[in-house]
């Protein structure tokens, strides 16, 4: 009956939608500073729901289908961006086992130790043991538990993020520094587990190498971004990298126009935005929209899958 109800609003063919869920983490266990994140157990239960009421699709085949008016009723499919370890070694595993499939956007420049600038304030922050951090103009946070931790990361984390790509740099090595951090991570994964991620059946996107927000580099340094890290994750996969997504993903404050014909041109045959919302079959496929519901019971997240349907979206893309 649930499925009946659901295919009215998700229906097949020419008027189907593809939902894309995006995700970034799976943990092993809550993190207590970010109870939010997704964690094992909640994977878990979440794909058990996916399965019985969703038709799950490959993205590659899902893009196909939509634009040849081919899709199910309830299409979806599910990403993760920018390859974290735990994609392989905790997210994998649960898909295998209820038979479904992903496709992991991958920053090569993260690759065998590195850590993005964002995961690098966080992990800053966490290791830091003071009751007052001083982040110099990024401003003092008195640090006294784990809400203050986290609402000293969420203070950094927005003064940084739009900060120019060198000067980003430049501030989150400081605060590193400052509070003691290694420089070597094992956050993401090596190329090795790129790999052998794409053997066991998962797909492989590109992501750009270092995470830029292209909006806010130059059009070489943009062009050199999409199309470096497509040639050296299909290096590493040793097969054809076809998906690509825009980091951060907003279209025009995070990406414009230019970077939609830059991704053509580099020989992608789709991308994914973070513009919340589903792609109908006249949609650019170069601007994927993708969401995710953070429901924890069933009733509330398949309610918030169709309201994600059927609701006009917020954020206008690009035009093509």
């Amino acid at each position: 009956m649930i499925n009946s109800t659901m295919s009215l609003a998700l229906p097949a063919g020419r008027r189907a939608c593809l939902s894309i869920l995006i995700w970034h983490r799976v943990l092993a266990d809550p993190d207590p500073l970010f109870p939010e994140e997704m964690h094992a157990r909640r994977f878990t239960q979440t794909l058990a729901w996916l399965k019985q009421h969703f038709n799950v699709l490959p993205l590659t085949q899902a893009v196909s289908m939509l634009a040849q008016g081919s899709l199910p009723s309830r299409a979806l499919a599910i990403t993760f961006d920018d390859g974290y370890a735990d994609n392989l070694h905790i997210a994998a595993p649960i898909l295998q086992k209820h038979g479904l499939s992903a496709t992991f956007f991958v920053a090569t420049g993260f690759l065998d130790g590195g850590r993005m600038w964002n995961d690098t304030v966080i992990e800053a922050v966490r290791h830091w043991r003071g009751e007052t951090l001083d982040a110099g103009e990024l401003g003092c946070f008195k640090i006294t538990d784990d809400a203050s931790r986290r609402s000293a990361i969420d203070g950094l984390l927005a003064a940084i993020k739009y900060l120019g790509f060198d000067e980003r740099d430049k501030v989150v090595k400081s605060l590193a520094e400052r509070c003691e951090l290694p420089s070597r991570a094992n956050l993401m994964m090596t190329s090795d587990e790129v790999r052998a991620l794409a053997d066991s059946g998962q797909i492989i996107g590109a992501h750009t190498r270092f995470h830029p927000i292209l909006a806010r580099i130059d059009a070489a340094q943009a062009q050199s971004e999409i199309e470096d890290g497509k040639r050296e994750l299909e290096a590493i996969v040793r097969k054809p990298v076809d998906l690509f997504a825009y980091p951060n993903g907003r279209p025009q404050q995070d990406y414009r126009a230019e970077h939609v014909e830059m991704v053509k041109a580099a020989g992608f045959a789709a991308a994914v935005s973070t513009a919340a919302g589903v792609s109908r079959i006249h949609d650019d496929v170069f601007q994927l929209r993708r969401f995710s519901p953070w429901d924890r019971s069933r009733a509330a997240f398949i309610a918030r899958m169709v309201l994600n349907a059927v609701q006009q979206p917020k954020t206008s893309l690009l035009a093509k």
